[in-house]
């Protein structure tokens, strides 16, 4: 079930438009051997399995791996602020659906994909902002639980070229934070 609960954009996702006039535009080129390893969510649209009447999910992470067949692996974990900090896990696989590796598609739960384009990305990897072709879904990602305030105010720069209703971002609560 808990599977299923921060799975649950993906099966919504499966039917994303392909790139093209009116998607977002992706970063072009990402090096997944540089790519792989944690990120933690500074901010995200509200979503139906992160924020809820019984989850709200704090201290969210996600934990990308190499994979011996080629794909990568991807563990998302959170706190949920409303049962006391109880860990949720979800995971999943993901694979790369463009020549550049900047637009992934992810399961949590087969044969469902949700979308996963990168469109924005620090050059050192030090941030990363991760949406969906149809602008419903979007995440400011770190490889720290903060980031610099100028840092964060890029990234948002770029998910509002890119068409994304910044309004919308809420901060996600993190240790230290």
């Amino acid at each position: 079930m808990r599977r299923l609960i921060l799975a649950l954009p993906l099966l919504f996702a499966a039917c994303a438009p392909e790139p093209g006039p009116g998607t977002p535009r992706t970063v072009g080129t990402v090096d997944l051997q540089r790519y792989v390893g944690t990120w933690y969510e500074v901010a995200r649209f509200p979503t139906s399995f992160q924020d809820g009447a019984r989850l709200r999910c704090e201290a969210v992470t996600a934990t990308y791996t190499a994979r011996p067949d080629g794909r990568i692996g991807v563990v998302n974990r959170c706190r949920n602020a409303l049962e006391n900090g109880e860990e949720k896990v979800a995971e999943g696989v993901a694979y790369s659906a463009s020549p550049g590796n900047d637009r992934l598609r992810v399961s949590f739960f087969w044969p469902f994909y949700g979308d996963y384009w990168v469109i924005g990305l620090d050059p050192e990897y030090r941030w990363a902002v991760v949406g969906a072709p149809g602008r419903d879904y979007l995440w400011v990602l770190s490889r720290t639980p903060q980031m610099a305030p100028a840092a964060f105010d890029a990234a948002v720069a770029i998910a509002a070229r890119e068409g994304f209703d910044t309004g919308r971002l809420q901060r996600t609560a993190q240790p230290g934070g």
